[in-house]
């Protein structure tokens, strides 16, 4: 028989279903050796040559895929399609040789590789088998090493110099230093008044008004300049009021009627980072969790690869969705000829594909015997854009509408309003997602009309009347809202992988890790989907910023990526690479670690003396797992104790004894949990502050449920 190896259980049950008996798959489990935590563990003095070990827990997996490997007539090493299977591949390849000698000779691996778990695939796979990649695996070792010497040489660093158990990383530092400083422009930011004024006029008949808001007093626009340079003409109320008194005795009249036709073109097929950025947007995922689910649906074989940054489409699956579109949806959604998108010239390093359903003709609706409902959402979003990217624009006619104020007895205007509205003419790909054009017209949605009432605008396209340039309207009513320009929003799972690829910092593989290691170093926590520094975390940042300029560097970062894909194009040797970031890097680490000065993380004081010593002050600090008191002698004085963050006056719903209070996952999820835990086991996701309450009668809105801790 032969032997294919993969990495999973689950993709070697799949492969099953293609492969004859002369086959036998098996699971390497993930990576077979690494390199052992208890020291760097690189020989810096001899080409930064590393020590690899089996670990114990792969001792029974090396001795089973052995025990197959000698049975075999050829072992097939099928990993994942990218740097990190390619090195996986090389270690099972090293071991079993390592272990069976003179069997293994040199034809007795083969690599294959596939983008799609299919037996149409995999077939072709096995027929076009060669050699382990070296380069990728080289790219591979290199960023290996590269992480293990900057992790292992600023942890210690950050133990001497700011607190013990403290750590480092080359590409989550950098990530970290993005969240912070983004933090510190909001702690920065000062609001600038302003006031959004609009009325509602009509034609003739009541159900044909619509609204219009103000864009000029007297020639000046309401609003100058873009971004944090703007400034506002009205931003107070002393200067709105008199505007508004004015408005609501003018007369209206349509200075300029302006139509164009548009179209709306469909977005090219997901990239690991665009997947990410959509199941965060629309499903509240994070990274982590779409690359799991992801993960899954590949194993399965429901969809290509997913860890790529190409638009690539291979050209039967195009020639599969053309045909797909006509009978779907119509001869009309489809173009002439295929769309094609191009990929960014920093991506795709290797020859992948974008993700893809590996079966268009399977829709969402038929994998629910295959997969969960997660699943089934995620495969919706690959399936819906895949098939969308393959379709006609939209078209669509976008009309604005300018009208004048002018005052009693006044030959000028002194007002000018604006309208803007879209009406689909052709939904093209739009119809995939059964979606209409959003609305063009400045926002008067949550706005306070003139007796006070909340006054909605839906959130549909807004369809104008047809008007004439010189036609008289009449005024309906006056909507006006005193509101104040925002900070910059905080990153959350979305926007944090849309900058780092933007920046050029990590690859698709390394975005939810990175996002990973951050949470779990307690470097910053999830907070209503968006990311929140600790006081521990701005800390590191500042003193690393501080003391390693060049490591915290957006550019320098981005920099070293640009140098590992050059390695897995075999343009650059990984040692030489290495070499040249080591010398000056290590000069640092000494000259920081002799002179840099110790800081300390700021905590918050309680007030409140120490139960224990009787000398120090309880103080609020932040560990690995969050918030929790501490004696300000530590470590003098180890007294510690857990920090509740009660719901204010509220009960434990199943013992009716203990406070509810806010917890945190080990994933750093939040819930909600009774303080008499383990007496009292209740917990919940749904914040009990929102549940409705009248009179005597709660209704929950969601089912209590016991959380995985």
């Amino acid at each position: 028989m032969n032997l294919l190896i993969v990495e999973s259980p689950t993709k070697a049950k799949t492969l099953n279903r293609f492969l004859g008996s002369e086959y036998k798959v098996a699971a390497s489990m993930g990576h077979v050796r690494d390199l052992p935590g208890n020291k760097m563990n690189i020989d810096t003095k001899h080409d930064f040559e590393p020590t690899y070990e089996v670990a114990e827990d792969k001792q029974k997996v090396i001795k089973e895929l052995c025990s197959l490997a000698r049975k075999a007539k050829m072992v097939y090493l099928a990993m994942d399609p990218d740097r990190e299977g390619e090195a996986i591949a090389w270690h099972v390849r090293h071991v079993i040789k390592d272990k069976l000698g003179e069997k293994a000779k040199k034809d007795f691996f083969k690599r294959i590789s596939f983008h799609q778990i299919t037996k149409a695939a995999v077939e072709e796979a096995i027929g076009n088998a060669g050699g382990v990649n070296l380069q990728l695996v080289d790219a591979q070792q290199a960023r290996r090493v590269l992480d293990r010497l900057v992790g292992y040489s600023l942890s210690p660093i950050l133990w001497r110099k700011v607190r013990r158990g403290l750590s480092a990383g080359r590409v989550q530092s950098v990530a970290l230093r993005l969240v912070v400083e983004r933090e510190r422009e909001i702690a920065a930011f000062k609001p600038q008044e302003l006031w959004e004024i609009a009325i509602e006029v009509t034609k003739d008949k009541k159900e044909e008004a619509f609204w219009v808001s103000l864009v000029e007093v007297g020639g000046k626009a309401v609003v100058e300049g873009k971004g944090d340079n703007r400034k506002f003409l009205i931003n107070s109320k002393e200067k709105a009021m008199p505007i508004v008194a004015d408005l609501k005795k003018a007369g209206y009249e349509v200075e300029s009627v302006e139509k164009k036709e548009r179209k709306s073109y469909p977005k090219p097929p997901y990239t690991t980072s665009t997947l990410q950025q959509a199941a965060a947007n629309s499903l509240g995922w994070t990274a982590k969790r779409t690359m799991s689910v992801a993960q899954q649906l590949y194993e399965k074989g429901l969809i290509t690869y997913h860890r790529t940054d190409s638009f690539h489409l291979a050209p039967e699956a195009v020639t599969a969705v053309r045909e797909l579109i006509p009978a779907k949806y119509g001869a009309e959604y489809l173009p002439d000829k295929a769309n094609f998108y191009k990929t960014s010239s920093k991506s795709a390093q290797e020859a992948h594909e974008a993700i893809r359903p590996t079966d268009v003709v399977v829709e969402p609706a038929m994998v629910d015997g295959d997969v969960d409902g997660a699943g089934k959402k995620l495969y919706s979003l690959v399936w819906k854009r895949f098939v969308s990217c393959q379709m006609m624009a939209a078209v669509y006619d976008a009309t604005t509408i300018n009208v004048e104020a002018k005052q009693p007895n006044s030959k000028t205007a002194k007002y000018r309003l604006r309208a803007s509205g879209a009406v689909i003419k052709f939904a093209g790909w739009r119809i995939v997602y059964g979606r209409s054009i959003k609305s063009q017209a400045p926002s008067t949605k949550q706005i306070q009309n003139s007796n006070g009432q909340n006054s909605k605008q839906e959130e549909s396209d807004v369809v104008l009347p047809e008007v004439q340039q010189g036609e008289a309207l009449k005024y309906v009513d006056l909507a006006s809202q005193q509101k104040f320009t925002e900070p910059p929003p905080r990153y959350n799972d979305a926007s944090l992988v849309k900058t780092l690829e933007k920046l050029g910092i990590g690859r698709p593989s390394t975005y939810a890790p990175t996002i990973g290691t951050l949470m779990a170093r307690g470097y910053m926590e999830r907070t209503e989907r968006k990311f929140f520094p600790t006081a521990v975390g701005m800390t590191v940042t500042d003193f690393l910023a501080d003391n390693f300029k060049e490591i915290m560097d957006y550019g320098f970062t981005a920099g070293m990526e640009d140098l590992l894909d050059k390695i897995a194009e075999g343009k650059r040797e990984w040692v030489p690479v290495i070499r040249e970031f080591w010398g000056p890097f290590n000069s640092k680490v000494k000259d920081v670690g002799e002179n840099a000065k110790r800081v300390k993380v700021p905590v918050e004081k309680l007030g409140k003396k120490c139960p224990e010593c009787k000398e120090g002050e309880l103080v609020i600090r932040t560990g690995r797992f969050g918030k929790f008191i501490s004696c300000s002698r530590f470590p003098d004085c180890r007294y510690t104790a857990k920090l509740e963050n009660k719901v204010k006056g509220i009960k434990c719903p199943k013992c009716g004894e203990g406070d509810v209070v806010i917890k945190k996952t080990r994933k750093g999820r939040t819930f909600f949990g009774c303080n008499k835990y383990p007496e009292c086991d209740w917990a919940s996701w749904t914040d009990p502050r929102k549940e409705s309450v009248s009179g005597k009668t709660k209704k929950k809105l969601t089912r209590t449920r016991k959380v995985k801790k």
